[in-house]
Order: structure tokens, then C-alpha cells, then sequence
């Protein structure tokens, strides 16, 4: 009985040196090249893609045939991240930004093309906001959501761009891969992400990237509140406590990374 446990089960194997190989990828590979690649037959390889895609742990590109992590991925990340007790790690630096800004502070997570509030520490006398944990943000027209997608690749945000797309929620909002490139490249120059009324007339929120070990983004905070409470000349004070935080809780995580050696974790952003 001990004997066979710990024997491994083959077609288990080659599905995970498949999802190991892949996740090395930025541009993808077909099927061909995959069975190339592993010396797996193609006839297994065509089988345990297509089981993949289906559960969602792959995706294909349709216009070359190419597959790509999945974002089924990303939700188990997400769970992983939980289970490493991120909320807690974070909870002490999130208050205190609260203390500091009197503003409301959010910690997200990537989850498939958008972003999920994992934390919320509310201001008092702010205002009521219409966050809340659990609720789903886009990542072009939020702080959270710019800054948890940053670093990413071409192909990653092409990938977001499929799944979700960028819906308009006023004249302000972002709606197109060119012009959210344009803005993501200015927020890995300053280091931070502004929401100026993108995603809800009158509000605007700031954020940054949290890192873990492995100088992956892992989650992403920011401050959030109305015009009155962060008006333009309050921005760079506010933007520079946001980026201190989120280095404290990176730190905290076991990263030594900075700006030039960022990347995004794991999932379909690898």
C-alpha cells in the first residue's frame, strides 16, 4: 500500500510539467510544440490540452493556436494568497495608511481580468463608500486594478482585454489596450496608479503594487475618496504614503525587489 502512494500517476505528470512549461512562456505554444518540446506523444499532449482548456487552466489564442496559462489559475493563486495569511500581514500597514490619510484603504488580489477587494479598512466621517470586500473592480478605470496590472505583459494584457474588455463608466474611462498601455507606462514611471474619476464621477483613489519574495505582484492597495478629500495638490503627499505602505507590507512578504526588477505573479501573468 505505501508502495503505491508513492508512485506518481502519468497523465497527472505530463499535466503539470505542461502547466510548469507553459508558465515559462510569455508568447505561448501550440500543441505541436509542446509535445515537441516535453518528448510527450501528441496524441496525450492534444488530450490533456484540451481537458485543461476546458477547465479553464489553459487559453488559446484563436488567431495562431498558441495556448497560455489560464485564468482558472489565477483563482487558485488567489486562494493560496489567502491561505498564506496576506490580510493579516497586511492589516497593521493598511490601518495605519487609514490613521495617516483618513482616507478609506483597499487590498486587492488579481483574480482572472479583474480585481478583488480582499481587505478594507474604512475612515470614519468619510463618507460612505460603496466598496466592500469580495466586490469585483476593473482593473483600467481603479487604482487597485492599474497597479495590479502594471507590469504586465503584452500578451497578458491582451489576454484582459479578451476576457473582460474595458468597459466605459464615463467620459473619463479608459477604454482601449492603447490607451491603457500609455497609462500603465506612466505608472511604473511614478511607481503609483490614480483613479481621477475613471470609474465613478467624483471620486478618485491612488495605488501601488505589493510584491512578494519573488519580487512578484501579488496584491495591490490604495487610498480612496472624493474630490474634496483628495484634491490635486494632496496627490503626491497621499501617493507617496500609498507606495511606502505597500513597500512596508512587501517587506513584510520577504521582498527586496524595486521598480526595475518587478513581475507579475503567477497564474496567466507569469
Amino acid at each position: 500500500m505505501s508502495e503505491a502512494k508513492s508512485c506518481p500517476v502519468p497523465a497527472i505528470e505530463r499535466a503539470l510539467r505542461l502547466l510548469e512549461f507553459l508558465g515559462q512562456s510569455k508568447s505561448g505554444f501550440s500543441t505541436s510544440q509542446v509535445s515537441r518540446r516535453l518528448g510527450l506523444p501528441k496524441s496525450s499532449t492534444y488530450l490533456i490540452v484540451e481537458t485543461l482548456e476546458k477547465r479553464g487552466f489553459l487559453q488559446k489564442n484563436r488567431q495562431n493556436g498558441r495556448y497560455y496559462l489560464g485564468s482558472k489559475l489565477i483563482t487558485l493563486s488567489r486562494h493560496a494568497i489567502e491561505n498564506l495569511d496576506l490580510r493579516e500581514e497586511a492589516k497593521p500597514f493598511l490601518r495605519s495608511l487609514m490613521q495617516a490619510t483618513q482616507l478609506t484603504v483597499h487590498l486587492a488580489v488579481l483574480d482572472g481580468a479583474e480585481a478583488t477587494i480582499i481587505e478594507k479598512i474604512e475612515a470614519l466621517g468619510t463618507g460612505r463608500q460603496t466598496s466592500f470586500v469580495g466586490r469585483r473592480l476593473d482593473v483600467h478605470s481603479t487604482g487597485v486594478g492599474k497597479a495590479l496590472v502594471a507590469y504586465s505583459s503584452e500578451e497578458e494584457l491582451a489576454l484582459i482585454a479578451r476576457l473582460k474588455g474595458f468597459p466605459r463608466r464615463n467620459d473619463n474611462t479608459i477604454t482601449s489596450l492603447a490607451a491603457l498601455k500609455r497609462e500603465l507606462a506612466q505608472v511604473r514611471a511614478l511607481g503609483y496608479s490614480v483613479d481621477n474619476e475613471e470609474d465613478e464621477i467624483g471620486a478618485r483613489s491612488i495605488g501601488a503594487p505589493v510584491l512578494d519574495a519573488n519580487s512578484s505582484v501579488v496584491a495591490a492597495i490604495s487610498v480612496a475618496g472624493n474630490l474634496v478629500q483628495i484634491p490635486d495638490e494632496r496627490i503626491p503627499g497621499l501617493a507617496n504614503s500609498v507606495q511606502r505602505t505597500a513597500a512596508q507590507i512587501s517587506s513584510q512578504l520577504g521582498s527586496r525587489g524595486s521598480g526595475s526588477s518587478v513581475h507579475v505573479s503567477a497564474g496567466i501573468y507569469q
